[in-house]
């Protein structure tokens, strides 16, 4: 008995990641936004070496300039909470861990 409900479980949970995007199983980072032009931008935010954090707001295109590098993310995912910069920075962009505060997109706030 055990072994067939064991195997019920495992077929619902299965079907149901199957009905999901693609994108929102390949990607980890989707979840925080999506990457954009540079010239998208809505405010820019230097990282110097110092810089230990970001605070960014949802529904904000950023364009990050870290030295000689930038790249740009549009911030428009629901989910409000930190996470590293790291993880959606291009390869070879940021040498250390910055983290990242996102606060509730205004548009979505109770009036």
């Amino acid at each position: 008995m055990k072994l067939k409900s064991r195997f019920s479980i495992a077929l619902a949970f299965m079907l149901s990641t199957a009905s999901l995007p693609s994108g929102a199983v390949m990607h980890g980072v989707d979840f925080f936004g999506n990457p954009v032009p540079a010239s998208a931008a809505q405010r820019t935010v230097t990282i110097k070496p110092d810089t230990k954090y970001v605070n960014v707001q949802g529904g904000e295109i950023i364009k990050f300039v870290v030295g000689d590098k930038a790249f740009a993310w549009d911030f428009n995912s629901p989910i409000t909470r930190s996470f590293k910069l790291n993880r959606i920075a291009p390869p070879g962009v940021l040498d250390r861990e910055v983290m990242t505060y996102v606060a509730p997109n205004p548009l979505y706030l109770p009036d």
